[in-house]
This record gives structure tokens, C-alpha cells and sequence, in this order.
């Protein structure tokens, strides 16, 4: 009997120290949480109003590393390695564009991608 408790007390004890403990590769970044969180943002430049400023504003606490943006006229897609992604781009002709940005969300080595879309019209 005395030897039974003792395996099931040791068998707890490394079942609860596992169960407890932090994996470093088990990272979980909530992409829908940070999808919420994330907004974008147009403005037409003063000068041409067919180039429209584009960036994405974040409020979560993790890191955006990259913006992948598309512009919705048939342009290749840009990708911007920065917080902001921050981008400019002038449309060769006016109409109504569906732009989106697939913006990649990093926290300690884990990472998704959201992809907010917004339709932008241009005179």
C-alpha cells in the first residue's frame, strides 16, 4: 500500500509540474482580439487626388512587423516592414477600389495575419 501512494504521489506531482510549465514554442497570438484592434486609415494627398495615403492603426499590445498592402486595381501588391505601414499610392484612373492590408501581428515568435479591407473611392 505504502508503495502505491508513493508512485501515485510522484505520478501527481510530475503530471502538475508539466501541466504548469511554460513552453516557449507554444506562443498564441489572438488574431481575433488583434482584428478588432486594428484599423485602416485613408486620406487623399492635397495636391492629387488620386493618390491616396494609406496606413494602419493598431492598439494591441503586441508588434506589427509587416503590412502587406493590395490596392484593388489590379497593381502588385506592396509589402511595408514597419508599425505603421505606412503607404502612398496613386491611382491611374478615378472609381471605387477595394484595398486590403494583410497585416502580420508577432508576439515573442508566434504570429498570425488579419486582413482588414475597406472600399475607397477616387476622383
Amino acid at each position: 500500500m505504502k508503495k502505491i501512494t508513493t508512485i501515485l504521489i510522484l505520478t501527481i506531482l510530475v503530471f502538475i509540474s508539466n501541466s504548469c510549465s511554460k513552453h516557449d514554442d507554444e506562443v498564441i497570438v489572438d488574431c481575433f482580439g488583434d482584428s478588432i484592434l486594428t484599423e485602416l486609415k485613408h486620406s487623399t494627398e492635397g495636391t492629387n487626388s488620386k493618390t491616396i495615403n494609406y496606413s494602419i492603426q493598431y492598439s494591441g499590445s503586441n508588434t506589427v512587423t509587416s503590412v502587406k498592402w493590395t490596392f484593388g486595381d489590379g497593381t502588385p501588391a506592396q509589402t511595408i516592414n514597419s508599425a505603421t505601414g505606412v503607404v502612398s499610392h496613386t491611382y491611374t484612373a478615378a472609381g471605387t477600389f477595394e484595398v486590403k492590408a494583410d497585416v502580420t501581428i508577432s508576439k515573442s515568435g508566434g504570429s498570425c495575419t488579419i486582413s482588414p479591407k475597406k472600399s475607397v473611392t477616387v476622383n
